[in-house]
């Protein structure tokens, strides 16, 4: 949908932000701008909505030239999402999620009732709707700011570090709003952010951008993680780069080893033929299934097995759905070692040791090794 072409931006007083820059955005994805403070890529943003206005190259949406459109109906043909969300303080929530359609000139019924439809889309609670910004929290205020951005319905919407300013927990749950919001609704997202684990978690591909305005590296987060294509970007994906590659494995062909489980109230025979020489500790379960935390046989209470005695299980991941990073990082939190599965209604599917995750982590990198030679030999 958006191709930029050979675009550079450079300012009067000789400063070039862009240079020379091409760049194909696909349709109905999240293409993520990553690199370091004053690489290009907000610069890079604001050219799609004309806010700044690139020197030399051409940029297209939908195969013309956005020069072509007055800039008030590209913007306005565009969700725009900043950081801090851009509020207009005076005005009521509903009110701020409609400013886009009442520009376009829908009715203020008309408008209100879109609002109403993203604050349900977007997690807010109806009772916002009479509010001011000054009284939501700063994940709340960017919520309006996203359903703002797609109340006209624009196909294109733009993401300025949107989430850089709240707190891990909640700007994880903002990203999990944003890939819910797009799995439903297929918009083809721009999305600006330092934050390399933001970038791979989110994109489609992702565009590493480096001081000057250059491109680095384009391709699908997987790829940049085992194949960056030079030192620069190596040396931005960081030391770790190897861990942030696992999410791309699932952890659904682990082999989970059930016999290791007991439930809370579990008998002296039970918790004799749970036990085995292979796995030093026994799981323990509420009566709901769900895990309570790890024990050796032999300090267990035979139908009275007290929680508090317990060692930690640390956090479960999810069977079939989670990744071997999540695996992995459940068993090195686990004080035994051992990773915790559990269904997706939180109840113990299942034990993992760390070696046996090792196991499937070499056999994942084997799997990949050999899809890389049969691709490169096509």
């Amino acid at each position: 949908m958006i191709r930029i072409d050979s675009v550079t931006k450079r300012y009067p007083d000789g400063t070039v932000a862009v240079d020379r820059l091409s760049l194909e955005i696909p349709d109905r994805a999240i293409t993520v701008l990553v690199g370091p403070s004053g690489c290009g890529k907000t610069t890079t943003l604001r050219m799609i909505n004309r806010m700044v206005e690139p020197s030399e190259g051409t940029i297209l949406l939908d195969g013309t030239d956005i020069q072509q459109q007055p800039v008030n109906t590209l913007r306005r043909s565009m969700g725009y999402v900043i950081q801090n969300a851009g509020l207009f303080q005076h005005r009521t929530i509903l009110d701020n999620i409609a400013t886009v359609p009442r520009l376009l000139g829908w009715s203020k019924q008309k408008a209100r009732g879109r609002a109403r439809e993203l604050m349900e889309r977007v997690g807010l609670d109806a009772s916002l709707a009479r509010r001011y910004p000054y009284q939501l929290s700063g994940g709340q205020q960017q919520r309006v700011g996203v359903a703002r951005a797609l109340a006209a319905d624009p196909p294109v919407l733009l993401m300025d570090e949107p989430f850089s300013a709240v707190d891990p927990v909640v700007r994880k749950g903002l990203q999990d709003e944003l890939l819910r919001i797009q799995d439903e609704l297929g918009k083809t997202i721009v999305f600006v952010t330092h934050d390399i684990d933001e970038a791979v978690k989110l994109g489609t591909m992702v565009a590493v951008m480096r001081t000057g305005g250059h491109l680095a590296q384009f391709a699908p987060p997987a790829e940049l993680l085992s194949d960056p294509a030079n030192a620069f970007v190596e040396d931005f994906l960081g030391a770790d780069r190897g861990i942030r590659r696992l999410s791309f494995f699932p952890a659904a062909g682990l082999d989970l080893l059930t016999g290791p489980v007991v439930a809370v109230d579990a008998t002296a025979e039970q918790i004799a033929a749970r036990t085995t020489p292979d796995v030093p500790y026994l799981l323990v379960t509420g009566l709901d299934g769900r895990p309570l935390g790890w024990s050796e046989p032999g300090r267990l209470t035979a139908g009275n097995i007290d929680p508090e005695r317990l060692l930690p299980c640390g956090r479960p991941f999810t069977a079939g759905t989670d990744s071997l990073r999540s695996a992995l990082d459940c068993a090195v939190l686990s004080p035994t070692g051992w990773a915790v599965a559990v269904d997706t209604e939180g109840r113990a599917a299942g034990v993992v040791s760390q070696h046996a995750i090792g196991e499937a982590i070499r056999g994942a990198h084997a799997d990949t090794s050999a899809a890389q030679r049969e691709k490169a030999v096509r």
